[in-house]
This record gives C-alpha cells, sequence and structure tokens, in this order.
C-alpha cells in the first residue's frame, strides 16, 4: 500500500492568474501530479479546490478530492486524449442506458421510459440524435452518422467539460445522460436518479442489501462531485 503524503500546508487559498485561478498552499502554488501550474478557468472551480485542500486532515487523501481530480485529469491527460474520450462517448450511443428497456416486468420498463423518454427527446430536438430504443441488452444497430455526431458534440468541449463528460458516461452508462448534465439540462440528482432507475427498483421490490446501498450512495457522491464541477465552470 502507497503511503499517504503528510498534510504540509496550514491553509489553503485562491489566487488570480492569466487565464484563471490558482490555488495556494500556504505560499506554494499547487500543481497537477504531472507538474503543471494548477490553473482552473473560473475562480468558482479554483475555490471549490481550495475548500477540499483546505479540509483535508493530517495525510492528504486524494479520493477525498474528487473535484481536484477531475481538474488534474482535465489539465494532465486530457488535451492528449480528446480523440479517445470523444470516441469513448459515441461507443455509448450503441448500449446508451436510456435507450435499453427491460420486457419485463411491465412497472421497470414504464419507469425507464418515463425516466429516459425526455432526455431522448431533448437529445433529438436539441443535437439532432436519433438513437432507437431497444428491449434488452443488446447493442443496437446505431446509424454511423449519429455515433459522428456524438463524438463531434464531445471534441466541440473544452478540456474541462470533456474531462466531465466522459466521466459522467461512464458512471451513467450513458452519453445521452452525460451530454445533459454537461448542458445542464438536467442537474446531478436527476443524473443519478436517472442511472439508477434498475436499481432503486430491484431495492423497492426485492430488498436491499448493504452492498447495494453502499454503491448506490457511492454513486450519488460521484455525480454530485461531477455536478459540482461543472457548475463551478458556468
Amino acid at each position: 500500500m502507497t503511503a499517504l503524503a503528510k498534510r504540509f500546508y496550514k491553509a489553503a487559498s485562491v489566487f488570480d492568474v492569466d487565464g484563471g485561478a490558482g490555488v495556494l498552499l500556504d505560499q506554494r502554488k499547487l500543481r497537477t501530479p504531472g507538474g503543471a501550474l494548477f490553473v482552473a478557468p473560473r475562480r468558482a472551480l479554483a475555490a471549490l479546490c481550495a475548500a477540499e485542500w483546505a479540509a483535508q486532515g493530517e495525510n492528504i487523501i486524494p479520493k477525498t478530492m474528487p473535484v481536484t481530480q477531475l481538474a488534474f485529469a482535465a489539465i494532465d491527460h486530457t488535451p492528449k486524449r480528446r480523440a479517445e474520450l470523444a470516441d469513448y462517448l459515441a461507443k455509448f450511443g450503441e448500449t446508451d442506458l436510456v435507450c435499453h428497456r427491460a420486457e419485463t416486468p411491465a412497472g421497470l420498463s414504464q419507469r425507464q421510459a418515463q425516466a429516459g423518454d425526455p432526455l431522448l427527446a431533448w437529445a433529438r430536438e436539441t443535437y439532432g440524435l436519433d438513437l432507437p430504443v431497444v428491449a434488452g441488452v443488446i447493442a443496437a444497430e446505431v446509424a454511423p452518422e449519429t455515433l459522428a455526431r456524438l463524438r463531434a458534440l464531445a471534441l466541440a468541449l473544452d478540456d474541462m467539460r470533456l474531462t466531465a463528460l466522459a466521466q459522467a458516461a461512464g458512471l451513467s452508462g450513458s452519453a445521452i445522460v452525460a451530454l445533459a448534465l454537461t448542458a445542464a439540462r438536467i442537474d446531478a440528482a436527476e443524473a443519478y436518479a436517472i442511472a439508477t432507475v434498475d436499481e432503486r427498483w430491484s431495492a423497492e421490490h426485492w430488498g436491499e442489501d448493504a452492498e447495494a446501498r453502499a454503491r448506490l450512495d457511492r454513486t450519488q457522491r460521484e455525480f454530485e462531485s461531477i455536478g459540482a464541477f461543472l457548475a463551478a465552470l458556468a
């Protein structure tokens, strides 16, 4: 197990720089794991990151700083992986959570439709995305131009928002949920509710164990972190 770094600073604060804002740990400028100077495009994002650093205890625990980790990824990795991330998003077009419905029970299928249909209509009207709705989990046949449109939408975003988009897609299993969250069509609570329809249905009808509850709570926290990250970029 890798030893945790000891906290080496007393205070975390925000300072203005060209192109945005950075974080000071006492008088030391925060840098990313890759060695780049940390610069957030919005002061609000720098303030969120500074708050995460200020909340650390005796040791620095990266997993307790999810907004900082997203920003680090956007600075260190996303510029070199933009095409890869766009392809990653587009791949969800074939298996998108909001397009794949249960054949039975009917109540679950209805709840999936209530959650997914408004987003599919929004994506069609806003972006011209026409994803087929299918029963079961087999990948759907999606028109190449639709997948190309998904890639283009991803590539049109800046590095910060593209990072959040990819994280949201992986968390939800849905390009549509990720696009809606990034575009502020839905908030983090709504994204969580849509992404966990099946799990919450199972809990309501067949009970819930501690592991399933912990998984849902973790998913909710991750959506909240992505939502806070995006809100700070607005």
